[in-house]
């Protein structure tokens, strides 16, 4: 399955009485998907998916996933501490329609995550899940790092198609882009060479009787089960129901997190990202990712370079608290955050201000 490109962590909206505000959440998914990113991610750090109860975070979820557009790649955030549970979320997930599952990495018995824990959790996760998964390390909220060799060992899984990597390190991106580069995997493309997921694909069918339209699982869009020396054709095109389709070698996927590092990462051959500076700056995020794409590095850095102080300032000085004010200022929902994190006080929000200026989409 395909995981290029620029992916907003929507934030989760409350009313003043802390209770979730589900029309918010689904406008401002309704806006992201107007925008050139190639999906969500809810239920992510940025969500304050550790502050919601089970029916929350199930609620979040499924109102997400009402609100985006067809053809939006959508990722579920299900990690929780225990396999058992992270199945459990996973799986509703999976019945609501959503495209990948991103496991964060246990890390509360931090002592106790060592390899063979680490090795055996994601294993676990990954035998079972019914939508592929991509690991997810944010060693800022959780204390543990997990370690690139480990990244490159799960990345056999046919199952684990990537990582989610919010260190900020590009030698570490760079180490497992190289650890990596034997897997070989094909994933279902549109003509254009946009995603596609068994979702899309049985939306594009039903009703249309297919003709002359061939049905492609779910193995060959995650890449499960393909030789180590297949290379498929990217010229060739299926028409599958209403969809143009080809094939695209995608490999194991690396994402990073930090859009302050956003250029030098896709330069070390990360494919795209997941960042909280997209949930109020899509677009600005977008095209430091298009300029790179097109090969033009001298844009691709001026673009870096217009918001790497504010991603550094709001994102990651500030966390939420300042991620949502950014929201707020720049059209869509942000409201409050919950306890135990604060508010901006007036000089904090006078600096996001200030900063995103000109970072105003």
């Amino acid at each position: 399955m395909l995981l290029h490109g620029i992916f907003p962590p929507i934030t989760t909206p409350f009313y003043p009485d802390g209770n979730v505000y589900f029309k918010k959440l689904e406008s401002n998914v309704e806006r992201y998907s107007r925008t050139p990113c190639a999906g969500i991610v809810a239920l992510g750090s940025t969500g304050e998916a550790i502050l919601l109860s089970d029916q929350e975070r199930r609620d979040v979820l499924k109102s997400a996933r009402q609100a985006a557009a067809p053809n939006k790649v959508l990722i579920a955030g299900t990690g929780i501490e225990s396999a058992i549970e992270t199945l459990r979320l996973t799986e509703y997930a999976a019945g609501l329609g959503y495209d990948v599952a991103m496991v964060r990495t246990p890390h509360y018995y931090k002592k106790q995550m060592l390899p063979a824990n680490i090795l055996a959790f994601y294993r676990t996760v990954a035998d079972r899940s019914p939508i592929p998964v991509i690991i997810y390390n944010f060693p800022q909220g959780t204390g543990y790092d997990i370690p690139a060799e480990l990244v490159i060992e799960l990345a056999d899984h046919p199952n684990v198609i990537g990582i989610k990597e919010s260190g900020g390190d590009v030698e570490k991106v760079r180490k497992m882009v190289e650890g990596t580069r034997h897997i070989q995997r094909s994933a279902t493309v549109t003509e254009t060479f946009e995603a596609v997921t068994p979702r899309m694909l049985a939306a594009a069918t039903a009703g249309s009787g297919a003709e002359g339209g061939e049905l492609v699982s779910i193995a060959a869009l995650s890449g499960l089960g393909s030789a180590p020396s297949a290379k498929p054709s990217s010229a060739a095109v299926t028409m599958v129901g209403k969809i143009k389709t080809r094939q695209k070698e995608v490999g194991f996927q690396v994402m990073v997190g930090a859009a302050d590092k956003l250029h030098p990462s896709l330069d070390v051959g990360a494919v795209g990202a997941i960042l909280a500076f997209a949930c109020f700056a899509p677009t600005a995020c977008y095209e430091i990712y298009a300029a790179w794409k097109e090969g033009d590095a001298e844009l691709a850095q001026l673009k870096q370079e217009r918001i790497t102080e504010a991603s550094q300032y709001v994102v990651g000085g500030l966390g939420i608290s300042g991620v949502k004010h950014a929201m707020d200022f720049n059209g869509y929902f942000g409201g409050s955050v919950r306890l135990p994190l604060l508010p901006l006080t007036g000089d904090a929000k006078a600096e996001v201000e200030r900063l995103l200026a000109d970072v105003r989409n």
